[in-house]
């Protein structure tokens, strides 16, 4: 339920701010304007922002296909505090996500990013810990991957595209949006890691 709350809340700010340019342009990310002008909200508030329908429609597919899984996870294993934990884990995704760019294009004044692609990559990489045997598909191709080879191919593009930087796409948000996933249901149970070793080897 909450993965649709804030599928719904995403969705209905992106659509407002396609229309509403100040909006728009008051919670994109921008380092130049957080570093310059404090604007700490940046970090957060460009989650709720896309680039256009087909940006917001593939990252509201993606966690809706994978949020609702870690979601579950979560209040398995939490009880009523997998709620507020859920929470917390997306937004600091997205902030954590956004902390390399930051450092990077904070003396850039054209740089500026939207989009919640760095919390939804780390949803992504904590259902890959939880079920490192599903299957994750991408467009046109009918197989699924295994996920725990999906991920380090993940990982892999990502910092690779990420430094030849031909595209517009952050690929260094969801490369450490990633590794955050992974890494942060880790720091509340250590076992998840036992167990993910445990799924694969026991597969083979």
């Amino acid at each position: 339920m909450l993965t649709i709350i804030i599928i719904a809340v995403i969705s209905l700010v992106s659509v407002i701010a396609f229309s509403n340019r100040t909006l728009f342009h008051k919670w994109l990310f921008s380092p130049y304007l957080i570093n310059e002008k404090h604007q700490w909200h940046r970090f957060f508030t460009h989650m709720f922002l896309h680039a256009d329908f087909m940006h917001l429609l593939f990252n509201m597919f993606t966690l809706f296909f994978f949020g609702r899984f870690v979601e579950a996870v979560f209040l398995r294993d939490f009880g009523e505090k997998g709620i507020l934990l859920y929470i917390l884990f997306f937004l600091v995704s997205g902030f954590c996500a956004g902390v390399p760019a930051y450092y990077k294009h904070k003396e850039n004044f054209t740089y500026s990013a939207v989009g919640a692609s760095g919390a939804v990559s780390a949803v992504l990489f904590a259902s890959i810990l939880f079920d490192p045997l599903s299957k994750i598909y991408i467009f046109l191709i009918p197989i699924g991957i295994p996920a725990f080879i999906f991920g380090p191919v993940f990982l892999y593009f990502s910092a690779r595209m990420s430094k030849k930087g031909t595209d517009n796409v952050a690929h260094d948000t969801h490369f450490w949006g990633s590794v955050f996933g992974f890494l942060f249901p880790l720091a509340l149970n250590y076992k998840y890691i036992i167990v993910f070793f445990e799924k694969i080897t026991n597969a083979f």
